[in-house]
């Protein structure tokens, strides 16, 4: 199989596979090889995603069906496209509408589809947090009925044990409501009890979603009966694998999906810390975030950082690194959004120390279990009845620096010991549960609220992305490059997808302010003078200004930047919450960003249009070293030409197809973008080899960056020159203003 380039789309928000297999001539026209398909498995209705999952034997009929996707499929391959089908094996969607929970929900554990769900009965009926008010309230304000089988609360509809409701009809009684209610395998509860009443395991803090144990052979069975059945029909051609860390055990799922698809490559969602590189899992490779990580890095300059930090501490004088914002951020988020994990953890290293003849008392295990989840660096370890050496060592360090903050280590130790190697059953839970909450906390801690409070920088506020890393130095690029070419030569390398923080050229556009970091600092301080400035803290109005230059130009700029930062405030909790919103605070600084993008529109100051001339030139660049560096390159929708986008929703706004046909059709960043991605794939399609086993090579002369791929006679190489212009070259662009220059040179 050639891996050229994979172009990945966004179904549904009126895209079906009829309407994608229309634009087939378009995508194949730039020259991929795959086609990168979201879930396709039936969803929640109205789901704008397919990560809702609420039936895995049957492809979404909002999409078009098992028919449409065939006829999609036939269509993809005559085209000379492969088709790669995102999965989602860790959770389902947790409501009435999923049909195997309905049925779990009127019969509990004697359910045939009991095994599939990952809930703790021993915590007692399933709980539902889906009620706006208590049961008993809603039945003496007449929003509680039976019809049969069916417990009707307002337009929630609750599967009731069968003939538990026989001659029932209206339930207008408090006392009737809680009888009927006693009798059931669920308990229905008001939404804000969740945290300290879940009984199932969620995705992240995610209530919504609940854990499937596909690690129960018969379950993965099941659950993949539908995946399997396209594989073996030649319809899909490789998949990813979502949120691969969420599993009881990563490894053992990826090993026998490679049995039952021994020739289909499969991707990981897996995101990496510094330091750490892929586990030997039977994979093509992860998605690509640290390959975005390490492109970004090598295209900031670190004179630039240093100048950037000056302003943004003076301004707001904070004076601590990310990581001191990631360890306040996840205590935070133990009491608060994963306050139920954590809850679960205490019972069962309860449990631990009564099997293992230990004391402990309940507040002892839960400052133990705190500190050594706050202080474990990675999303996750993978041990199942012993860790190997890099495991030990992490959790050995974890609990040495959890040691630090406790007049007692002993229950750190202890719980320390059961994960590495557990010795009884209970510990073998606990250090199972515990492995999968470690990667929940620190999604929601690094990603979700330290990357909306430490605003230096946002370009490094991205998934898979240190910001207290920022730059990196070319011994580190070239170790990144060479481990990638002798383990990973066909992991995906992204520039932008549904869940970065910024798209490719809007951090391309951040990016450039380490380039030219006065220009940041007269917008800056031009921007101070703005009303309302003073009433409003300086972090996060260095967020603001940021993702203004973000988008800026965009089309409906004004209303994205507003929604985006609502959505970052929230995120970021300080001020205003999801579940708590202060509007008026919010609507405060959503002004103050829109002032700023309408004075720009009027004045265009010099540096703003500084910054975004720079952007474009690193753009390009960062384009080229994602299509030669190792791996396969890939394209997220509308990539092909100059994509800006926050996170999401916006990053799944629709592409303008259209648009995206007639390029290239000028000199814009859209058409020189797409220019060099169609010689760049022209390249990689017809010299296989050289991209996937060609030796690579990483440079510095007289000033100028070279990335060089060499196969006998054959190279590739891709310069990078400040200040001098590429003569010479397959494929050239010159800022005329900043001279960053870019140039692609074939030979053999």
């Amino acid at each position: 199989m050639s891996f050229v380039a994979s172009y990945r789309v966004q179904l549904r928000d009126g895209l079906d596979f009829a309407g994608l297999a229309g634009r087939l001539d378009q995508i194949a026209a730039l020259g991929v090889s795959h086609l990168y398909l979201p879930p396709i498995l039936q969803a929640a209705p109205g789901s704008t995603h397919g990560y809702d999952v609420v039936d895995p034997t049957r492809i979404d009929p909002a999409l078009g069906g098992r028919e449409g996707f065939e006829a999609l499929s036939r269509a993809a391959q005559e085209r000379g496209l492969k088709l790669i089908l995102d999965i989602v094996p860790n959770h389902m969607a947790f409501g009435p509408e999923t049909p195997w929970l309905r049925d779990v929900l009127a019969h509990g554990q004697d359910s045939d589809r009991a095994a599939v769900f990952d809930i703790d009965w021993s915590a007692g009926p399933l709980a539902l947090p889906w009620l706006t008010q208590p049961l008993g309230d809603a039945a003496e304000q007449g929003e509680v009925s039976v019809e049969g089988d069916t417990l009707w609360v307002g337009d929630l509809s609750v599967p009731l044990a069968p003939g538990s409701g026989a001659g029932l009809t209206g339930v207008s009684d408090r006392d009737a409501a809680e009888l009927l209610h006693a009798g059931q395998h669920w308990r229905l509860m008001p939404w804000q009890l969740e945290r300290d009443s879940i009984t199932h395991r969620r995705f992240f803090s995610v209530t919504g979603l609940i854990g499937v144990r596909v690690e129960d052979e018969a379950v993965f069975e099941l659950t993949h009966q539908c995946i399997f059945e396209l594989a073996e029909a030649g319809l899909i051609h490789g998949l990813r694998v979502d949120h691969v860390d969420g599993l009881v055990d990563p490894g053992a799922y990826l090993r026998r999906l490679a049995d039952r698809l021994p020739d289909i490559p499969v991707w990981v969602e897996k995101i990496l810390v510094t330091n750490e590189t892929l586990r030997d899992w039977p994979v093509a490779g992860t998605t690509g975030y640290e390959a975005a990580a390490v492109i970004g890095r090598a295209l900031t300059r670190r004179d630039g950082v240093a100048r950037i930090d000056r302003i943004w501490r003076d301004a707001t004088g904070i004076e601590d690194g990310f990581h001191a914002f990631v360890e306040e951020a996840k205590r935070e988020v133990l009491t608060d959004e994963l306050a139920a994990e954590l809850r679960q953890l205490c019972g069962l290293a309860e449990r631990m120390a009564e099997a293992e003849g230990f004391l402990a008392g309940p507040e002892m295990q839960r400052e133990a279990l705190t500190e050594l989840l706050v202080a474990f660096p990675r999303y996750r370890s993978y041990i199942t009845d012993a860790a190997d050496a890099e495991d030990a060592a992490i959790w050995r360090d974890s609990a040495a620096r959890a040691g630090e903050h406790v007049r007692s280590s002993e229950v750190i130790d202890r719980i320390a010991a059961a994960v590495i190697a557990p010795q009884t059953p209970e510990a073998r839970r606990l250090a199972l549960r515990l492995q999968q909450v470690t990667g929940a906390l620190i999604a929601k801690a690094h990603e979700d609220t330290a990357g909306f409070r430490f605003n230096r920088y946002l370009a490094a506020n991205e998934v898979g992305a240190d910001p207290d890393r920022p730059v990196c130095d070319d011994a580190e690029i070239r170790r990144f490059l060479q481990d990638r070419l002798a383990h990973w030569p066909h992991a995906l390398t992204l520039g932008s997808s549904h869940d970065t923080k910024r798209s490719e050229d809007a951090r391309a556009r951040l990016i450039a302010m380490t380039h030219a970091p006065d220009a940041l600092a007269e917008l800056w301080h031009d921007a101070a003078a703005l009303d309302g400035s003073d009433a409003l803290d300086a972090n996060r109005r260095f967020y603001a200004l940021q993702a203004a230059l973000a988008l800026w130009g965009e089309p409906q700029a004004a209303e994205r930047v507003g929604d985006h930062l609502i959505k970052a405030l929230r995120e970021g909790k300080e001020i205003t919450y999801w579940t708590a919103p202060d509007e008026d605070r919010e609507r405060r600084m959503v002004d103050w960003a829109q002032r700023l993008l309408s004075r720009w529109d009027v004045a265009r100051p010099a540096p703003l249009l500084r910054l975004c001339r720079i952007g474009a030139a690193l753009s390009l660049r960062e384009l080229a070293l994602r299509c030669v560096v190792p791996g396969m390159p890939d394209i997220y929708q509308g990539g092909e030409g100059a994509l800006f986008q926050l996170t999401d929703p916006d990053n799944r706004r629709a592409p303008d197809w259209d648009a995206l046909a007639r390029l290239p059709a000028g000199a814009d960043l859209a058409s020189r973008k797409a220019d060099l991605l169609r010689t760049l794939l022209d390249l990689r399609r017809r010299s296989p080899d050289l991209f996937e086993r060609g030796t690579v090579e990483w440079r510095v002369e007289d000033g100028a960056r070279h990335l060089v791929r060499r196969l006998g006679p054959k190279t590739v190489t891709v310069v990078m020159a400040d200040g001098a212009a590429a003569d010479g070259a397959l494929w050239s662009d010159t800022d005329p203003e900043t001279g960053l220059a870019l140039g692609i040179y074939s030979g053999g």
